[in-house]
């Protein structure tokens, strides 16, 4: 599986490969999934959440985002859309941090 500090960094894919964004992981991957969100790092805050596992961090992270922009979501499955997260990927066998 992959590790939480490089999904919540993933920019794409090239085939079982997930390419991060490896600026970012260096600077932001000690924040908490709140503290990603209140840096405005919406998506990252997203993939955090989702890899948690945890419910109410993904409220947490749609209460965070709603508060900060002027979009208001009403569903954690609208955040999920936005973002193009829906969940942590199965088979990725490499990381390539760029």
């Amino acid at each position: 599986m992959i590790s939480r500090e490089n999904f919540i960094f993933i920019v794409g894919y090239e085939g079982n490969t997930a390419v991060v964004d490896g600026a970012m992981k260096r600077r932001y991957a000690s924040l908490s999934t709140a503290e990603l969100a209140e840096e405005g790092l919406f998506k990252a805050a997203l993939s955090s959440a989702l890899y948690s596992g945890r419910a109410e961090e993904l409220e947490q992270v749609l209460a965070i985002y709603n508060g900060k922009t002027e979009l208001k979501l009403s569903s954690v499955e609208d955040l999920k859309r936005i973002f193009g997260v829906f969940e942590v990927p199965a088979g990725i066998g490499k990381v390539m941090v760029v």
